[in-house]
């Protein structure tokens, strides 16, 4: 499918944002229609290791971890689930692995909606095996591989997403030496580049297959960049190259949607809210119930526009009070009916305000995710869409540097404040023009990053 750049605003404003609705609902085979009004759960099971050993082992894995979330479900009273499963490698190196274990949770979601009425779906997240600075990111077998998977698992998955990676090896060598040149080159341009690409044949087979071709995600460049940062005493990499960061991934994951993806977006992409707001589709997030894999800084404001909502991926074990997966689908569930009876009630406004400043002026990157903010950066992007990839990253990203400048109830450090003055005279002193852009950063990074390989981009 051709990609339709986005040149409006799905919504008016941040404040039209609000959890559980979204202007473009999307309903699963079940039944369950993602920002229809109510916000659903996501848990996200992972294999122990050693279960990946043969097929049948991890077949077993998986269909004990996936059915004690659904049972949980029944069992507490939550009428939904969404179950998304996470390709570890074997799946998608081996398509048919992925696939049967696609067909096996569907059988057992049938069999939960015939016996108790538990309406719920599954996400197959197809792993992007490719790693650009050792293989070609479009004539590799893992490149095969991957769409192989997608095939295979979208004719038994609601909707189907992966975690592309495209542009990584230039953003991992900008970010650590605080270069927006790069970093605006790895994750704006490349990284869209390959989205395009990729996503035309993604939505292509989802058509085939009368799946839902649910959303990507920058976790592999502006979620590192927020891992790096890390917490409030970590100065690795400035808090503030992460916002700047995920602000550019915005206009990069939109790709996806413009090329025909509908929502469910992937959780792990904390960019979303701007997504939300450019492009409408219901989105996913995850927040506190995250800390099992990885801490972050806006936890309860991520879920400010959710329609969906998350954990990190949790492996599987026993606990005190069930199995994690159980545990953890039944945390979910009693968020999600929560966030639904403020909804019941007239008053979401309300506790999306206890979101958002529960969490606004914990850091830069929370800041730039305030709906409002988050809107106003989406606006940015899609005003300059018809410049090219580049020129909207970077308009992206110089909004978002504005925002946490000027806001007086946000203090900066000495040392965040010197890097984002810093960071905002790297992006004004590059080209607004995309060509003048590329004709100073080609030659540039294939000279500085041995792993770039132009040809795996469709340049020269």
């Amino acid at each position: 499918m051709a990609r339709k750049p986005r040149t409006e605003m799905a919504f008016k404003s941040g404040d039209e944002m609000i959890f559980g609705t979204a202007k473009f609902p999307v309903t699963s085979k079940r039944g369950i229609k993602y920002g229809g009004g109510y916000v659903h759960p996501t848990v996200k099971p992972h294999p122990r290791p050693g279960s990946e050993k043969t097929k049948k082992t991890l077949m077993r894995e998986y269909e004990r971890m996936n059915f004690d979330a659904l049972e949980r479900m029944v069992v507490v009273g939550h009428p939904t689930l969404v179950v998304e499963n996470e390709h570890v490698y074997q799946m998608t190196h081996t398509p048919d692995w992925g696939g049967d274990i696609a067909a096996q949770v569907a059988r057992q979601m049938d069999d939960m909606l015939a016996k108790y009425g538990l309406k719920s779906a599954h996400t197959s997240t197809i792993a992007d095996l490719r790693r650009p600075e050792s293989v070609h990111m479009r004539t590799s077998d893992y490149l095969h591989e991957m769409m192989a998977s997608f095939d295979a698992c979208s004719k038994y998955s609601d909707h189907v997403s992966i975690e592309s990676m495209g542009g990584k090896e230039v953003f991992d060598y900008a970010l650590i030496r605080q270069d927006m040149a790069g970093i605006l080159m790895g994750i704006g341009y490349l990284g869209s580049i390959d989205m395009e690409w990729c996503w035309n044949q993604i939505v292509d087979i989802c058509k085939k297959n009368n799946c839902i071709p649910g959303g990507d995600t920058n976790c592999s460049e502006a979620n590192t960049a927020m891992f790096m940062a890390g917490g409030l005493v970590s100065k690795d990499v400035p808090h503030v190259y992460a916002a700047l960061a995920r602000a550019i991934s915005a206009a990069r994951t939109m790709v996806a949607y413009e090329c025909g993806a509908t929502g469910p977006t992937k959780d792990c992409a904390y960019e979303d809210p701007i997504v939300k707001a450019m492009t409408g589709v219901p989105i996913t997030t995850e927040g506190k119930t995250s800390a099992c894999g990885h801490s972050d800084l806006a936890s309860n404001l991520i879920a400010a526009v959710c329609d969906l909502w998350s954990n990190e991926a949790v492996e599987y074990h026993d606990m005190f009070g069930a199995t994690t997966t159980s545990v953890f689908a039944e945390i979910l569930g009693y968020d999600c009916a929560q966030f639904n009876c403020s909804i019941d009630l007239g008053l979401a406004k309300e506790m999306q305000t206890i979101l958002v400043n529960s969490d606004a002026y914990r850091d830069s990157h929370s800041l730039i995710l305030v709906p409002d903010n988050a809107w106003a950066i989406g606006n940015e992007i899609v005003k300059n869409t018809s410049k090219g990839f580049y020129t909207r990253a970077r308009a992206g990203a110089m909004k978002a540097g504005s925002i946490i400048l000027a806001d007086t109830k946000f203090k900066l450090t000495a040392f965040e404040k010197e890097a984002l003055e810093d960071a905002m005279k790297q992006m004004e002193a590059l080209p607004e023009d995309e060509g003048n852009f590329l004709d100073m950063a080609m030659p540039k990074y294939k000279k500085l990053v041995p792993g770039f390989n132009p040809d795996s981009y469709g340049l020269k």
